[in-house]
């Protein structure tokens, strides 16, 4: 992934060190992802919680994600904090799973994780900023260091399955703690990035964002293409469970997908098509591969389906990324990732309601609205992509 607005200016040597230490960290709050992603629900149906609360409960991070996310980012913004910001949020989701774990009743759950999820789902964003401005200050890559996160879902989901098999469903959130706190720990290892120019620069300009087309467009796409996953998110496990599939099995589906999405992140840095078209590509594919997962396939076709999660989401991120790399000013890039994240929140929330709603009624028949919406997500992209092409960086001054 070529990007436009890379500024090397130090050593080879500080480079591998800064990008080996995000790595890790990028892989420590992935592999509780890969805990959580396919198990929670898992978990919250074998303590009593019915269909219809699980998919309200479920929406809780996408909630949480254009309401306190983007409060999160904006200050640690404004103050010069990203680092510190992940090392807190990272500390704080570890205690807030603990809290889930000693909960049963679906208010009480609810409730606790929405205080986790508070402090959990700002971690991704303030880290893809921190990403985004490390590709700017070292000349790195966004795919090979974001594929580590990858890697590591592979492990956690592979592991947490393999654990699923041994032990009873009502204690998988236990792994999910461990995995929390696995990352807290590793993010005290990062390195210090932020500058007080940067910071003072922070403080002008970033409403702007809101008032360029060319970012909202940005915005929207990505939102309605990942957020036609929430079917998947939310259900795929619980769908495979009762078709007889193991808990091995499940995390291998889980990992196959991903597999191929690390693929994509590898190769990112030889694509030679423009982003805007990577993230159509996404879009057109995520709608072809719900179409045929509503079909029930055999878990024969369903593998192979799994793989183009790589273009579903793996193409469509690289894609945003390389958009927000060329259209955003790096002194206002975690205030442009929160405003990212709030907006697939609204539609990702909406849609895990309307899927619980769909799947208890029509079961697989929820992953039709999916296709609708990635096709829409592809759809605002295509539209908006001469105007991204030919105005690179014109959200704010400065870029």
């Amino acid at each position: 992934m070529p990007h436009e607005s890379q500024i090397p200016t130090t050593s080879s040597h500080q480079s591998q060190r800064f990008a080996t230490r995000l790595a890790l960290f990028y892989g420590a709050i992935f592999a509780l992802v890969g805990c959580h992603l396919p198990f929670f629900p898992v978990w919250l149906r074998a303590v009593g919680i019915d269909a219809a609360w699980i998919g309200v409960i479920s929406a809780v991070p996408a909630v949480t994600r254009f309401t306190v996310l983007p409060i999160v980012t904006g200050f640690a913004e404004r103050r010069g904090a990203v680092r510190g910001a992940m090392i807190a949020t990272a500390v704080m989701t570890t205690l807030g799973f603990s809290l889930i774990g000693t909960q049963h009743f679906p208010l009480a759950v609810f409730l606790a994780y929405a205080v986790t999820a508070a402090s959990w789902t700002p971690t991704v964003p303030l880290t893809d900023a921190y990403a985004l401005r490390a590709v700017a200050r070292y000349g790195l890559d966004y795919g090979p260091l974001r594929l580590w996160g990858s890697a590591a879902f592979i492990v956690g989901a592979l592991g947490c399955g393999l654990l699923a098999g041994m032990i009873a469903a009502k204690h998988l959130i236990w792994i999910i703690v461990a995995a929390g706190a696995l990352a807290a720990l590793v993010g005290f290892g990062l390195q210090p990035l932020e500058s007080r120019q940067a910071q003072r620069l922070a403080r002008s300009g970033s409403g702007a964002l809101l008032r360029d087309r060319g970012f909202i467009a940005i915005i929207a796409a990505s939102a309605l293409i990942q957020g036609s996953h929430s079917t998947y998110y939310v259900f795929g496990s619980i769908t495979w469970q009762l078709a007889g599939l193991g808990g091995l099995t499940i995390a291998a589906l889980w990992a196959l997908g991903v597999a191929a999405e690390i693929a994509v992140f590898a190769l990112s840095p030889r694509f030679t098509l423009r982003p805007s078209m990577l993230v159509v590509i996404g879009g057109v594919g995520a709608m072809l591969r719900w179409l045929i997962t509503a079909q029930e396939p055999p878990v024969a076709v369903l593998a192979v389906v799994q793989l183009a999660h790589g273009v579903s989401f793996g193409l469509t991120q690289v894609g945003i990324m390389g958009l927000m790399v060329r259209h955003v000013p790096m002194t206002v890039v975690t205030r442009a990732q929160g405003y990212l994240a709030a907006c697939g929140g609204i539609v990702a929330s909406t849609a895990s309601i309307v899927s619980g709603a769909i799947y208890a009624r029509y079961g697989q028949g929820a992953y039709y609205a999916m296709a609708v919406m990635a096709l829409s997500g592809a759809a605002v992209m295509w539209f908006a992509r001469r105007k991204l092409e030919t105005h690179p960086q014109s959200a704010v001054s400065g870029g």
